[in-house]
């Protein structure tokens, strides 16, 4: 294998996911959204229902979200195999899945401004329109939910690796997809409950009191995937208990002393460590590899460097 330069190496990372089962499952989500969201729109500004029309421009936004996740999963896979990426574009995954969590922050935020507005100035509303249309996004969202659901059983590995299925097995561009249609399942549904209670109770302040109980719980939502993959994304997403038995099981072994050690992850499953050790009988470098891995299974690649003392 030569680079542009055409220096030769022989090996090449890349640790990136086969996503492209959940791009198509994204796209389907993005068509439905961004259908029900002109329908809300055009709906909401017809009937002068606030409710009805802020969860359209909600789903606005959310289809600008599903159009990042796209962008993300189409620029991993073009770039899989560009060696300007030193370890793959794993990491692509969580950029998309971190940008979609503060488009979510955004959003919850303004539902929050303008459920205090509605709660200061009530709006009329066609109720039983609002209703129906409500109804349908609602529907809508649910089938979407369905399209996007991932059980987190079905995960591509490379062979010779032996991978546990945790936190980090998840694809964070798919989770932030799927939050984003839960919210507007969240919203559609809030927007039922208030539509009918104006309807029936003439409750019309249950209207801004619902978009605020959403507003928080989306809020919640965000910050949960933003300390997910911000921990890959800053090198943070080390499970510190097995990377302290690993360097224990090194130390032990012939008086070993451990220089300089480096651990993070790079994709969904990989996690790439440097090892720079010291022994007064070293062993080959094959053996401590063989070490490590034992109670680090996800370490897809390892660099070591053995110095006898």
């Amino acid at each position: 294998m030569y680079n542009e330069n055409n220096i030769q190496w022989d090996h090449s990372h890349d640790f990136a996911i086969d996503n492209q089962g959940n791009k198509s499952k994204v796209k389907i989500v993005f068509w439905l959204t961004t259908v029900i969201m002109i329908l809300e729109i055009t709906a909401g500004t017809w009937s002068g229902s606030m409710a009805l029309l802020a969860d359209g421009w909600h789903m606005g936004t959310h289809s600008a979200a599903f159009l990042i996740t796209i962008f993300a999963y189409s620029y991993a896979k073009k770039n899989a195999n560009n060696k300007d990426f030193s370890f793959g574009t794993g990491k692509v995954n969580y950029l998309g899945g971190f940008a979609s969590a503060i488009a979510l922050a955004i959003i919850a935020l303004m539902m929050a401004l303008e459920s205090v507005h509605r709660l200061m100035v009530p709006q009329a509303i066609y109720f039983n329109e609002a209703i129906a249309v409500a109804i349908i996004g609602l529907v809508v969202n649910i089938v979407s939910v369905f399209v996007l659901h991932d059980d987190h059983h079905h995960h591509h590995h490379h062979e010779g690796h032996e991978h546990h299925h945790d936190e980090h097995h998840h694809d964070h561009n798919l989770k932030a997809a799927y939050f984003h249609v839960l919210a507007d399942t969240l919203t559609s549904l809030l927007a039922i409950v208030a539509l009918l209670a104006g309807k029936y109770f003439g409750w019309i302040w249950m209207d801004a009191l619902m978009g605020i109980v959403g507003a928080v719980v989306i809020l919640r939502w965000s910050y949960g995937l933003l300390k997910e993959s911000s921990r890959v994304l800053l090198d943070k997403s080390v499970d510190t208990a097995s990377l302290t038995k690993a360097i224990n099981a090194i130390s032990v072994e012939n008086e070993t002393i451990i220089r300089d050690i480096h651990l993070w992850q790079v994709a969904s499953g990989h996690q790439v460590m440097i090892l720079s050790i010291a022994a007064k009988k070293p062993l080959e470098p094959s053996y401590y590899k063989q070490l490590v891995q034992q109670h680090l299974p996800n370490l897809s690649h390892i660099t070591i460097e053995v110095i006898p003392v």
